[in-house]
């Protein structure tokens, strides 16, 4: 995979009122955004998601013929960097704005709008380096098939909020991060039993990536509340989100990604 690193800030969101109005002409008075900077972005996703040394020796799982496939297909959409020269590229963006925020227009891909939507600064292309186009896709498939959880989470609907917020577009970049890390997914075979497993559910359902990540995200959200977290927790919630899923994902009676108990928390 290329360089998921960088340095650079994160963006926090303060709240001044619950939600969006994206009614209002001054729904722009809502959040608050500020720069700053953090461990949870950029080079400090590893803190996040690696837990192994080089050294460390791992066992590998033999994979069936259509196993490897599957993988070898994920693993080509994991090494695509978002190119923002790319027309493919620049309308995934567009549309992932007109789904975001249905009726209001984006006056161009790199405009100060950006920043609503939880981006660090007017050009989101910048952020996508913690997870190539792939994460621009899970984000996508997210709006599509869960619109009112995806829009509960952008708006922070749910829940008793804190005054700072995590940045939602840049959350889900590092989410897509983890899941890759987590399932150890960029290795010729799984060296995990979770990435293992995971690969039975792929096999299953080429979607199976872009669904966990819904289930992850919405998890994350789930953590977040019950740890009454802010902005400086972000590295907490995502370790406890991982745990989590791992645990799901070993249960014996998981026989696809719908049995997970997290999937619960989706609405359509």
């Amino acid at each position: 995979m290329d360089d998921r690193g960088g340095g650079g800030s994160f963006v926090a969101v303060r709240r001044i009122s619950q939600g969006l109005d994206r009614g209002s002409a001054c729904h722009s008075t809502s959040v608050e955004v500020v720069a700053g900077s953090a461990a949870w972005l950029g080079r400090g996703l590893s803190c996040v998601c690696a837990q192994r040394r080089d050294s460390d020796a791992r066992p590998s799982f033999d994979l069936t013929a259509a196993q490897e496939e599957c993988l070898q297909r994920l693993q080509n959409r994991i090494d695509i960097a978002y190119d923002s020269s790319v027309p493919e590229h620049q309308e995934a963006l567009r549309a992932l704005w007109h789904v975001a925020f249905p009726g209001e227009e984006l006056r161009g891909l790199i405009s100060e709008q950006w920043k609503e939507m939880g981006w660090q600064g007017k050009d989101p292309s910048t952020d996508f380096r913690g997870g190539g186009f792939i994460s621009l896709e899970n984000l996508l498939y997210f709006a599509r098939n869960f619109p009112k959880s995806f829009q509960d989470l952008l708006r922070k609907k749910e829940g008793d909020r804190a005054l700072w917020e995590y940045p939602f577009a840049v959350a889900g970049v590092n989410i897509t991060f983890m899941l890759i890390q987590m399932l150890d997914l960029e290795a010729v075979k799984p060296r995990t039993l979770v990435g293992a497993t995971f690969l039975k559910f792929l096999t299953e359902n080429e979607s199976a990536f872009d669904l966990l990540y819904c289930i992850a995200f919405k998890l994350m959200d789930h953590q977040w509340l019950a740890m009454h977290a802010s902005y400086m927790d972000f590295n907490t919630v995502m370790k406890a989100t991982r745990r989590q899923l791992e645990r799901e994902l070993l249960q014996e009676d998981v026989a696809r990604l719908e049995d997970l108990p997290s999937y619960s928390l989706l609405s359509r």
